[in-house]
């Protein structure tokens, strides 16, 4: 682990593997730079992989205020400590937060994301209402009640979160509650910020799982199509958390110019 200072002073945990041109990995909601940790060696023989944990998580600081620039200049430090630009990959939030640095012109070469929380038309009215809620959990020190309601609110039946609360990697999900907030901050309403999105000037490969919702994959294909150099895919079989061995290939290819998935 090294680390790297935010325009704010913040201190930024990375871990970097493998050789060939800098590719940064920005996870999402409830993750740290470990959560990767499955995917990070299939893309390793291509490219330097750099992983690194989010503000308030892991290993990096946390500064006050919570402000979604931060975490902007946050990507932006780690991609300065690679040599000034790289590739980025985001996941979810992470990939709100990739295209916000890419439209604010953090200097990314080349951009991929996998299902970032949007909505078509209007957004999801009912995002407030869960952003206060988790709010209000966590003041009240419910940790595991601020994750168990962000799940559900992310479409995960309840029984099914229930039965999350017994797995041995619950405790560590657990311990990230507190940064839901700054994940709800970071992706508002969900409405697609159309402006926003046609600033970004780089290659975007936009990807959906073809066993995610058709609503979900409808605003995908609406976010590539509002990127100027944006193309859509979708990675058949999978879900909002895809099998490494499966996203591995549709990365390396894109990301190293060597294939451009049609929209």
């Amino acid at each position: 682990m090294r680390t790297v200072r935010s325009t704010d002073g913040t201190p930024i945990a990375v871990d970097d593997e493998g050789s060939g041109p800098p590719l940064v990995l920005v996870t999402g909601a409830l993750c740290d730079r470990r959560s990767p940790a499955g995917l990070v060696p299939l893309l390793a023989g291509s490219a330097t992989v750099h992983t690194y944990d989010r503000r308030g998580r892991g290993s990096s600081g946390d500064t006050a205020p919570y402000a979604v620039e931060r975490e902007i200049d946050d990507l932006a430090a780690v991609i300065g400590s690679t040599g000034g630009t790289a590739l980025v990959y985001g996941h979810s939030s992470g990939a709100r937060l990739a295209l916000a640095a890419a439209a604010a012109g953090v200097p990314i070469d080349r951009l991929a994301v996998y299902e970032p929380p949007f909505r078509s038309g209007t957004g999801d009215a009912d995002a407030a209402v869960l952003r206060r809620r988790v709010e209000h959990l966590l003041e009240e020190g419910d940790r595991r009640g601020a994750v168990t309601a962000h799940l559900v609110g992310s479409g995960i039946p309840e029984p099914v979160v229930q039965q999350m609360h017994g797995a041995p990697w619950w405790p560590a999900v657990e311990a990230l509650a507190h940064t839901l907030p700054y994940d709800q901050a970071l992706c508002g309403d969900l409405s697609l910020p159309t402006d926003q999105l046609a600033s970004i000037s780089i290659p975007t490969l936009v990807l959906g799982g073809g066993a995610s919702g058709a609503d979900w994959r409808a605003a995908l294909r609406e976010v590539a199509a509002t990127v100027p150099d944006g193309r859509y895919a979708e990675v058949p079989g999978q879900g909002h958390v895809p099998a490494h061995e499966v996203l591995a290939p549709v990365l390396a290819g894109f990301l190293t110019g060597n294939q451009a998935p049609t929209r």
